[in-house]
């Protein structure tokens, strides 16, 4: 069962605007006409309708039950034609129901007889002539406030289905970039394990026949080790998502930003490189991770604004690395290479989110877009070590 939203400003705002309409058509109208038998019916009856108006919502079809059979009953006991508020706020229900219930649920069907029954009995009421104009006048409003709910529903469901599948693509996305991370992260460690592995084994074979304690405390060092590759390539296998790697490629990391530069370059970008600060070596993970950023986010610049100028920036703080990549903008006449817009950003966010950095991404306010990252190198960043 769907929740249904309580009364809101519009809301309110309707049943007010119901009552003041029903007060100063009501007052008009018995000034004009004769005494009313029992004067005060309108006035409880608007308000009764506005406590309806405000409930139309959290119960659509039982409001308009409610109304149509009280206000039909009222039009067979004192024999009136229904006042024009009356015939409106029957509108607003039936525009609330239909955009609440499908045409083919049976409340809708009911709610359709029930604006049948109700156009009827107002325009059949003894009191007032009723021409072919006003028939059909009634016939074509209630026909659009009935056609207004089930486009709205239609709408609506639209927007809610577009909203799930953006959050699909959105998870898809986000899996599809762990996956990768880790299968790169694999690579660095195994690489780790392996060479403490080796470096386990050169040791032990330097050691004199007398160590036997040391000799044995290796041997584990290095079963351990190679157990640990093990597990790490079962845990490959789960991640293979795409094509094996051939384990020949040196790894991406910030020293080889010159060569990203150069292939960037001839796509068509101007990369301006600039590094401050003295570099120092970094973590084979974050030195990784820092090179994909930049390399999403030069991807993202040539995709989106197309040949322009971008400039990277490398930032070698005391406590983080900072990594600043900003462009100009399409120039002019030019825009992007064709094609979808990539998952570079959610590339970034995780890459970031892995090492407990920060990341600011938008448009840059004389045009162009910046990335801004900041990578901790031991513990948390101070503020003062942002990068701005």
């Amino acid at each position: 069962m769907s929740h249904r939203p309580p009364p809101n400003a519009i809301d309110r705002l309707i049943a007010a605007a119901m009552v003041l309409f029903a007060i100063a058509e009501e007052v008009g109208g018995r000034a004009a006409g004769p005494a009313h038998p029992y004067p005060g019916w309108w006035i409880a009856a608007a308000i009764v309708a506005a406590a309806l108006v405000l409930l139309r919502r959290r119960a659509p079809f039982a409001v308009m039950s409610v109304y149509s059979v009280a206000t039909v009953a009222a039009f067979v006991h004192f024999g009136e034609m229904a006042s024009a508020w009356q015939f409106y706020t029957h509108l607003l229900l039936l525009f609330t129901l239909l955009g609440e219930v499908r045409l083919r649920d049976p409340r809708a069907v009911a709610g359709l007889v029930m604006a049948v029954v109700f156009v009827g009995v107002m325009l059949s009421a003894p009191s007032g002539p009723v021409g072919a104009g006003d028939v059909a006048v009634a016939v074509v409003m209630a026909s659009i406030a009935g056609g207004a709910g089930v486009a709205v529903r239609r709408y609506r469901q639209v927007a809610i289905h577009a909203q799930e599948r953006g959050e699909l693509l959105a998870r898809e996305a986000v899996n599809e970039e762990r996956t990768r991370i880790a299968r790169e992260l694999h690579d660095v460690v195994a690489h780790g394990v392996s060479v403490m592995v080796m470096q386990a084994g050169a040791a032990r074979l330097m050691l004199r026949p007398d160590q036997a304690t040391e000799r044995e405390a290796l041997n584990v060092v290095e079963e351990t080790g190679r157990e640990a590759v093990e597990e790490l390539h079962r845990i490959l296998d789960l991640l293979h998502t795409g094509p094996e790697r051939d384990g020949l490629a040196p790894q991406p990391s910030l020293a080889r930003l010159d060569d990203l530069v150069e292939q960037m370059r001839a796509a068509g970008l101007d990369v301006r490189l600039s590094v401050e600060g003295e570099p120092t070596p970094l973590p084979v993970g974050l030195d990784l991770s820092a090179y994909r950023i930049v390399q999403e986010a030069l991807a993202n610049t040539l995709r989106h604004a197309g040949p322009t100028v971008a400039g990277v920036t490398v930032s070698y703080l005391p406590r983080a690395l900072g990594l600043e990549i900003l462009d100009e903008g399409p120039r002019a006449g030019r825009t992007g290479q064709a094609g979808g817009a990539g998952h570079g950003q959610v590339g970034m966010r995780e890459r970031v989110a892995l090492f407990h950095g920060r990341l600011s991404a938008g448009p840059l306010p004389g045009g162009g877009y910046g990335v801004r990252v900041t990578l901790p190198l031991a513990g948390r960043v101070r503020p003062d070590e942002a990068v701005t």
